[in-house]
């Protein structure tokens, strides 16, 4: 779709005196923004790994160095502040020094002066980066002028913190129940070990609960009086997150920031208050149960939205550009509200929250993101388009079949080598207790479950769908149910109607534009996605059995009944 037209939004929905948020007045506002050190835009990814690597340096510290438990938790879930949650951090770094302080006469000075250095550096770090915020909210207010309008929908349920509240409280009980079962473990390390997590699982509890109650008081806060405004233009990348563009880019050369958002569906809400009245009791419950269809009906209308919605997410192209308007000022991790055309043209004007903080982009970050969305868009068009060229080229032929290579056998031999360096590291006692034989036990079975299905996995198309391999054996799935066939990642997923299937291998996307090649999912992927959209390129004839696929269960089996000799012989 071009981006020279953007989608209109009606003139009736853009509230008075509202301006435009033009590239000029953006690019003070992008100006204002803290530089790349101050961790303004980690990947998720990459806090997660950091994260980790953090905690696993912490158990070894406590568990080896006699680093306290809590200090190690501590650092660990404060680099994750660091890296999400810089609100934060003026608690953290201060408790987590005096902690390093206390026991800096039992620690290697070393520890201490790396440990403090890390907090302190971190902390300043954080401290620009939250300066910085009220620069952007005074070129963003000074942007909108005088413009301001209620937020629509005001009075819809703030959905903000739905999520990670209960998360959040799930994963605060686990931590009381690992410190409660800790000194049940057989050896010291294995309790101090134990403490650790519970430590750290209750910081991730209580840093989920912060955060769903920052993000709810700030969306509360965005209701309750006329908010700035102003006009942007938006634009869904592949992945689903919101772009915001200047009024004025219409080419959409640089997003200014990205945002998660939410619609709200009044129609749903309306039917989880009728469901809630259900269980209460409520006549018009059992007259729609008489009725026998009203149930029906409703899950049949939910199947078919969710259907929608995974298809737009596995959809790889970037939405059309659309007109909006920005109800908030925009900052780093502040809450916006967005009233957007529709892709539709017949739908009404388009009403979504905030599910998470605004994410500033700096002028290179946003320059570069767009290159590399048109990068991966020509790539995935060449794939398409070598992957037609190859199945108009061949021959006509009544069966096709694809099945696991070179490079799900490496996967699969490194799952094995995963659990074995596991078992050995955590399973090598004298007297195994009997938790760790049960741990290993359902170790063992999830790789006899997995490492089949890597192994020898295959996908036969014919004229009247798809076969596709499993361990109870081949499921078809006919070509009108298709939804998607995609490669995410290292991972090869193929969707349809009311199931998916998918698998995994190794991938190095540097080493492959290097050197010209394509990986094999993405090869398999294009050209069943060609024949899903044109039937003139199936499979003319039917498939026998044999080419079909063999069940993977007894493979499993043989694999299972090994693990359990192996466990015998090792107790």
């Amino acid at each position: 779709m071009s981006y020279d037209e953007p989608l209109r939004l009606p003139a009736a929905a853009i509230p008075d005196d509202c301006r435009d948020w033009t590239a000029g007045r953006a690019a003070n506002w992008s100006a204002a923004l803290p530089s790349r050190w101050t961790f303004l835009r980690v990947r998720r990814s990459i806090a997660g790994a950091v994260t980790t690597l953090a905690l696993c340096a912490g158990a070894w510290a406590a568990m080896l160095g006699g680093l306290w438990p809590f200090v190690a938790a501590g650092f660990a879930v404060y680099v994750l502040w660091v890296l999400a949650r810089p609100e934060l951090v003026w608690a953290g770094a201060p408790a987590l020094l005096l902690g390093l302080a206390v026991q800096a006469s039992s620690l290697p000075w070393a520890v201490t002066a790396v440990g403090a250095s890390v907090v302190v550096v971190s902390w300043a770090a954080v401290a620009v980066r939250l300066r910085a915020r009220g620069a952007q909210l005074e070129l963003a207010l000074e942007a909108a002028g005088d413009g301001t309008a209620q937020v629509p929908d005001g009075e819809a349920p703030v959905r903000r913190g739905r999520f990670l509240f209960p998360l959040g409280l799930l994963v605060l009980g686990f931590g009381v129940v690992t410190g409660v079962t800790a000194n049940l473990w057989g050896t010291v390390d294995d309790r101090r070990g134990s403490w650790v997590m519970a430590f750290y699982l209750s910081g991730l509890g209580l840093t989920a609960l912060v955060s769903a109650w920052l993000g709810r008081h700030r969306a509360v806060a965005l209701r309750r009086a006329p908010a700035p405004v102003l006009r942007v233009l938006v634009r869904d990348d592949a992945q689903g997150t919101t772009e915001v563009y200047a009024a004025d880019d219409l080419a959409a050369t640089r997003p200014l920031f990205t945002v998660e958002l939410t619609s709200y569906d009044g129609a749903s809400d309306e039917d989880e208050d009728g469901e809630d009245g259900e269980d209460e009791g409520e006549g018009p419950s059992r007259s729609a149960d008489a009725d026998g269809d009203g149930d029906g009906d409703g899950d049949a209308d939910a199947g078919e939205e969710l259907e929608r919605l995974l298809d737009a997410v596995d959809d790889d192209v970037p939405g059309p550009v659309r007109e909006a308007v920005l109800f908030g000022a925009p900052f780093d991790g502040a809450e916006v509200v967005v009233l957007s055309a529709d892709e539709d043209p017949d739908q009404p004007p388009l009403t979504e929250w905030s599910a998470g903080p605004v994410r500033p982009l700096s002028p290179s970050a946003g320059v570069r993101r767009i290159a590399r969305e048109k990068v991966r868009e020509e790539q995935n068009r060449q794939l398409v388009r070598q992957a037609r060229e190859s199945v108009v080229d061949r021959a006509p032929a009544p069966v096709r079949r694809w099945r696991a290579g070179w490079l799900d056998w490496v996967a699969a031999a490194l799952l094995v080598q995963w659990g074995v360096w596991l078992t050995w590291a955590g399973f090598t006692e004298a007297e195994l207790p009997s938790w760790k034989l049960v741990l290993a036990v359902a170790l063992g079975l999830y790789g006899a479950a997995r490492v089949p299905v890597k192994l020898a996995w295959r996908i036969t198309a014919d004229r009247s769908g798809l076969w596709v391999t499993g361990l109870r054996g081949p499921r078809h799935v006919p070509w009108d149910d298709i939804r998607s066939v995609r490669r995410r990642s290292f991972e090869l997923k193929l969707r349809w109607r009311g199931d998916d299937w998918s698998v995994a291998a190794p991938r190095w996307a540097w080493f492959e534009r290097r050197r010209g090649l394509v990986h094999p999912y993405d090869a398999l992927a294009a050209e069943l996605s060609a024949m899903r959209e044109d039937p003139a390129l199936r499979p003319t004839g039917e498939s026998t059995t044999p080419e079909r696929g063999r069940p993977l269960w007894p493979l499993a089996v043989v694999l299972a009944l090994v693990w359990a000799a192996v466990l015998v012989v090792w107790g």
